[in-house]
């Protein structure tokens, strides 16, 4: 029994949080993962925000500070002190950040961070800094990352936060699996060869970053990989919503930053129109009746990318999404929960897997591949949490028991509940944090 399991779940949950703490943000393991990434601050704020609002505010306003002048948030915002800890860094891309992007639960996150202790936001003034940055994060992602169909396109498997899904084979396939950078893995230095991808994809990955950093990191440039996720759309259009919320709250509706031309309903009207572009395209083209969920979209080829992964079970959190009137049409809710809980995901063993079993490329211990991962057990559970489904809550739910017994590992196996990848992981620990001490309901709460 690992020791962690001794402690009251929510002060072991803590305890990782502050360890990883570096007086300006929050890594996300200190050995595997030194630097700061994108996503993982977003979830370390949202489970911070109970105990450490104020540290949630600053994990936030620290990654914001590295926003690229096009409006980009990076992936990663690099420890120069600590670039031979981890391969890529700063030294490949030639500057203190990666070139490269994350999924935008940012402004969701931010959100929550205010909500939970709106005097303390009001007194830094918190909305009032991260709001301009946001939108312009936004702006970026409607703009220079629109694809052929009108949702975000990602240039790198990376950038889709679930990097070795079978949703981004075929496109690999594309890619020369030779680089001119040495491929160095410092990460098989904290999880076995058998759990992380292998060093034909990891050529193809460096290949792909090389091309990208060669061509300035344009997005008008094409380099072998254009990929449609409706992980990374949903999260996209929750986070509109969420800036509408925040709009709202700002005593000029928006930080002072030109009107759009939207009608009269000012920025917040803006968002709300935007999140609902987004889901209007996600049901047009990414939507698959006989797998029963959403798939990819390949933006090169056209074609949609028919493999069954969690990612296609995400856009459940848009059918509790206020405004997202009847979303998924046409019953696609209950078939989208039927998947859920069918025997390719949670009807197949106790816990939600990143892939599905049903699909050939399923390996409960490599990444992506059939593992569950703590941070789509929290999207799920805020989804079926906002449709009232108690009984889907409830297994979701389970999964975070296992977090402290297991040292807060990075993901675990989905049949057993044993921990796989790294341990003390900050997203682990902040999300079990925020199961164990929220009371919300909403997906998105109101102001």
């Amino acid at each position: 029994m690992h020791k962690d399991f001794e402690e009251d779940p929510a002060d072991a949950a803590a305890r990782v949080l502050e360890a990883n703490w570096t007086g300006r943000h929050t890594v996300p393991a200190t050995g595997l993962y030194p630097h700061q990434w994108s996503w993982d601050s977003a979830f370390v704020a949202i489970g911070a925000r109970h105990r450490a609002p104020a540290r949630a505010r600053a994990e936030l306003v620290a990654l914001l500070e590295a926003q690229w002048p096009d409006g980009r948030v990076p992936q990663i915002v690099y420890d120069i002190g600590r670039d031979d800890d981890y391969a890529p860094g700063a030294g490949f891309w030639g500057a203190a950040t990666s070139g490269l992007v994350q999924p935008p639960v940012h402004a969701w996150a931010a959100w929550l961070v205010h909500c939970a202790d709106p005097a303390g936001s009001a007194r830094e003034g918190f909305l009032a800094r991260v709001y301009p940055r946001l939108a312009r994060w936004h702006e970026y992602l409607h703009g220079r990352r629109a694809g052929g169909v009108g949702l975000p396109v990602t240039k790198h498997p990376w950038e889709t936060g679930t990097d070795n899904s079978p949703l981004w084979d075929a496109a690999l396939e594309r890619v020369p699996p030779r680089a001119r950078t040495p491929v160095r893995r410092p990460d098989l230095q904290h999880a076995g060869t058998g759990e992380r991808p292998g060093s034909r994809d990891y050529r193809r990955y460096y290949r792909l970053a090389e091309t990208y950093r060669d061509a300035g990191c344009a997005d008008d440039v094409a380099i072998g990989f254009a990929l449609v996720c409706p992980l990374f759309s949903t999260v996209l259009a929750v986070s509109e919503v969420a800036l509408a919320r925040m709009a709202e709250s700002l005593p000029d509706g928006g930080c002072g930053l030109p009107l759009p031309d939207d009608g009269g309903d000012g920025r917040a009207g803006a968002h709300e129109a935007s999140a609902a572009r987004l889901i209007a395209a996600l049901d047009e083209h990414l939507w698959d009746e006989e797998l029963g969920l959403y798939v990819a979209l390949d933006d090169t080829t056209g074609e949609q990318v028919r493999r069954a992964t969690v990612n296609g079970l995400v856009p459940l959190l848009l059918a509790g999404l206020p405004g997202a009137g009847n979303h998924p049409p046409g019953g696609r809710t209950e078939r989208l929960l039927a998947t859920l809980a069918g025997p390719g995901f949670l009807g197949g063993g106790p816990y939600l897997p990143s892939t599905s079993r049903d699909d050939p490329a399923f390996d409960p211990a490599l990444y992506w591949r059939g593992p569950a991962w703590f941070n789509m057990s929290w999207l799920l559970l805020r989804a079926v949490r906002a449709l009232g489904r108690d009984d889907l809550a409830a297994r979701l739910r389970a999964h975070f028991d296992v977090a402290a017994p297991q040292g807060f590992p990075e993901y675990t196996d989905p049949d057993t509940g044993a921990g796989r990848g790294t341990r003390q992981f900050s997203w682990t620990a902040a999300l079990t944090l925020d199961v164990l001490l929220t009371n919300e309901q909403a997906v998105v709460p109101a102001p």
